[in-house]
Formats: C-alpha cells, structure tokens, sequence
C-alpha cells in the first residue's frame, strides 16, 4: 500500500469540503474514504469494505457516526471496527473490521498517516502559514498529468522563475539579471526537512523556500514586516497524476473580499508551471547523478536524495 510514498503524514483533503457525505480521495494509487458523523470524530478507512470489497464512500453516514456500506449495511466506526452486520447477529465482529488509517485535522487540512495499523512516530508538521490565528488564507486546486516529484521538485526549483514565471513572481529576478549574472543557492537542513536561499550575484537572500517533508513547499515572499506566503502541497494520487493545492496565507487586506484576487494570482502562477512539469519525465525523476547537474540545482538534488533514500521504496 501506499507504493513509494508510505509511512508519511500528508494533507488529504480540505477540511471544508467533508460535510454530511463521505468523501473518496486517491493517496499514492490507494482509495480512501473520509467521513464524520455529527459532530464526531473523523474516521479515513481505505475505500473497500472487508466484506466484498464495495467502495464504502457510496455508502451513507449513520447518524450514530459510522459508515455504512453500500451493499449489505456493515457499519464501521472511525477506528475501523466492524459496529453491527445486518441479519447476522451471531457474526464476530471483532473479526469484520475495516482497514483504518491515524487521521489528524491541523490547520485547514484533514491529514492522513500512510500506514494501516501502525502507530505514527510523530504528529503532522504543518508550515506555520497553515496553522497560525490571525492569517486570511487562499487555496487553489489543480490536478496536473505527471509524477508527484516531478512537481515537487519543481516547487523548490528557484532557477526557473525568471523564464517560466517571467510575467508573476519572477519579474523582479529577470529585470536584475545580465548575461553574466550568477545565482548561488544555500541550503541547510531542518528538523522538518530543509530550507533554501537565493542570492542573485551577490545580492539577497530575497525569497526563501522551506520544504517539508514529505511534500510541502512553503515559499516566504519578502514583504518588510508583512507575512506574505504561498504554499504547495503536492499530493500522488491515481498512477500519473498528481493533485496539487495551492494555498495562500497573509497577515494585511485579511478581508475576504480580496481572497479570490489572491486566489487568482496563485493560480495563475501555478498554471504557469503546469505544461513545463507535464512535459518532464518520462515519471519520477532519477535519483542525483544521473541528469547532468550544475549549481542553482543544489535544492532539487536534495530533495532528489531524500525521495529515494527514503520514500521510493517505502510500502505499508
């Protein structure tokens, strides 16, 4: 389960969108299914009921907060456990569960933890612009034709924004730059994965980029005084695509009414990005070596050695 992305927190859902019906959402090429009773508890069980194997997302939310099956009514908690098998009272339901997965809620994210049965090490790390009070947020969805690295890679990629972002955030860069200009990148690691800096010959750092792991980018726009961040959530999800959430956090014009201009930009610079990653490829990208490299490569080679140094042959 979970093939080269297992044993990992990820956001799996906006919170705002689980309402009264369960929701299904594809995690690295497993089904999922979210729900919550009234109230309650959130339960993320894999979509297929151990019975036999209908997807439990058709299913109904009862009001005692389970999910019910579709086809013969097995009831499930948000744990797993088998709550009730119609017309067979004599049935072990301590022997019927469903398969259950540790679910979390931080920030405006419903998290899940790719591993059934297995307790987590530790509790999701969310960027401080997905969690803290006070901030006005955006969020923008995209699903892109690709693999889930190649797009994350490209979120930490800070060479590019002068030519694939020449008209957005990359203006500024590309109106500094000569012919003979240089770019150094800086990385240092962190406790939650690692961070990178850009100088422009000599001059910055401007805009800094934290990565965090598995699959969170969170870019600090310098706005004296002012936070002023965007952030990528790069999620695999069926063989090939990759969901992509662009969500925005800012501390001024916090009145909603600016949200979808602040959404728009977002989005617009993700569009940007999204026939350059398409044509990547072809899949994943290769481990450190095997492309030719150069310098302003240096946080991409990084996350290039994370990915297959510890997720590309992870299963649950």
């Amino acid at each position: 389960m979970f093939e080269g992305f297992a044993r990992v927190w990820t956001p799996a859902l906006l919170t705002r969108r689980l309402k009264q019906r369960p929701v299904r959402v594809v995690v690295a090429g497993e089904a999922v299914v979210l729900f919550r009773g009234q109230g309650g508890p959130i339960g993320a069980l894999i979509d297929s009921c151990p019975h036999r194997a209908a997807a439990l997302s058709l299913g109904r939310v009862t009001p005692e907060g389970c999910l019910e099956c579709p086809f013969h009514g097995w009831r499930f908690a948000p744990d797993g456990t088998n709550q009730g098998a119609p017309l067979n009272p004599d049935a072990r339901l301590e022997m019927l569960g469903a398969t259950a997965l540790p679910v979390r809620q931080a920030g405006d994210f419903i998290w899940i933890y790719t591993a059934a049965g297995e307790a987590p090490p530790g509790e999701p790390l969310a960027p401080e612009g997905l969690t803290a009070p006070g901030l006005a947020r955006t969020y923008v969805e995209r699903d892109w034709a690709c693999h889930w690295t190649r797009a994350m890679e490209n979120m930490l990629d800070s060479p590019h924004l002068p030519f694939v972002h020449r008209k957005t955030i990359g203006r500024i860069v590309r109106e500094r730059m000569t012919p003979a200009s240089r770019m150094d990148i800086a990385w240092e690691d962190t406790p939650y994965g690692g961070r990178a800096t850009a100088t422009l010959d000599g001059h910055g750092p401007g805009a800094v980029l934290d990565f965090y792991r598995p699959n969170i980018m969170a870019l600090t726009i310098p706005v004296p005084g002012r936070h002023l961040r965007i952030h990528a959530i790069v999620t695999p999800a069926e063989a090939g695509r990759t969901r992509l959430t662009v969500a925005g956090s800012r501390d001024f014009a916090t009145f909603g009414l600016l949200n979808p201009v602040f959404a728009w930009m977002n989005g617009r610079i993700a569009d940007e990005d999204r026939a350059v990653v398409e044509s990547s490829g072809p899949g994943e990208i290769p481990p450190p070596g095997v492309e030719p490299a150069v310098g302003t490569d240096r946080a991409t080679l990084m996350f290039r050695a994370y990915y297959h140094h510890a997720l590309r042959d992870s299963a649950a």
